[in-house]
């Protein structure tokens, strides 16, 4: 019993020194996805603040301007999901794979 609280009281300390640094790791870290084959590109860091959005000339041709919303939100959905699924892989390496909850909330 005692042997799974000294693991925790161990783990408390790395996050402590450990997570500060996993957050700016993944602040500096760019996550780019594309919609509509390429036609709308966006790019966030790590604490899911767009950065970047692209726009191929082509879609502003033809006027559709829903579509180009579309395009958009798909694009920052999928540049964030990038960003959330990086988070959580460095949640889970730095805690040996242990779900604390809650502990999401820090990182981003």
């Amino acid at each position: 019993m005692f042997g799974d609280i000294g693991k925790l009281m161990q783990l408390a300390g790395r996050l402590k020194t450990e997570l500060p640094r996993m957050r700016e790791r993944l602040a500096a870290t760019e996550f780019s996805a594309a919609a509509g084959g390429g036609a709308v590109t966006a790019t966030v860091n790590g604490r899911m603040e767009l950065v970047d959005v692209k726009i191929a000339p082509e879609v502003l041709a033809d006027g559709d301007v829903e579509m180009l919303q579309d395009l958009t939100k798909a694009a920052v959905s999928a540049a964030q999901k990038k960003a959330a699924d990086a988070a959580a892989r460095a949640l889970r390496e730095l805690t040996g794979g242990m779900d604390i909850p809650g502990l999401e909330g820090l990182i981003t």
